[in-house]
């Protein structure tokens, strides 16, 4: 009689490659999860970033901080329409304290729908505007103008790096 040759993998073979396909996965996947949602967060980040220059100009000629950033007017930087992205549902500024408000909503992950991101101004001894992203604390002896990192809902381990404390 002739010995057959094995052809394929035997069950308990089977088992443990799927078991270790499950252990790589569990591993993987939040992981990958919150990769995603800071890259989320990042583009209200770039999107805040023209609200900035706008507002740093309209701070230099004026001396007073934009209420709003659509519409026409004298304290309206006269953006032409709502700035929003693929995830960010609004971008505003706070009524004249030099505050941008970042509302995560449209398309994000359910772990930052309705979390804010605020960005504030704070002027240095010699007036020039440093801007406070989330949670950071006011740097040396720069001085508030009415924001405040309190508004800052979103976690603290999805913030981009410049926004942590």
């Amino acid at each position: 009689m002739r010995k057959q040759l094995q052809k394929g993998f035997t069950l308990i073979e089977l088992m443990i490659m799927v078991a270790i396909i499950g252990i790589l996965a569990a591993i993987a996947i939040p992981a990958y999860q919150n990769y995603t949602i800071r890259a989320q967060i990042s583009e209200g980040a770039t999107l805040a970033d023209g609200v900035k220059i706008a507002m740093a100009d309209y701070f230099a000629f004026s001396g007073t901080w934009p209420t709003q950033i659509v519409g026409a007017g004298p304290t309206s930087l006269n953006f032409p329409g709502a700035v929003s992205g693929n995830y960010v549902a609004s971008v505003s500024t706070g009524a004249g304290t030099g505050d941008i408000n970042i509302l995560y909503g449209n398309g994000s992950n359910l772990a930052i729908q309705g979390q804010v991101l605020s960005i504030y101004a704070a002027l240095s001894p010699n007036q020039d505007i440093v801007w406070i992203c989330g949670l950071q604390g006011i740097p040396g002896a720069a001085v508030s103008v009415g924001g405040a990192a309190a508004t800052t809902t979103v976690a603290p381990q999805y913030l981009p790096r410049a926004c942590q404390v």
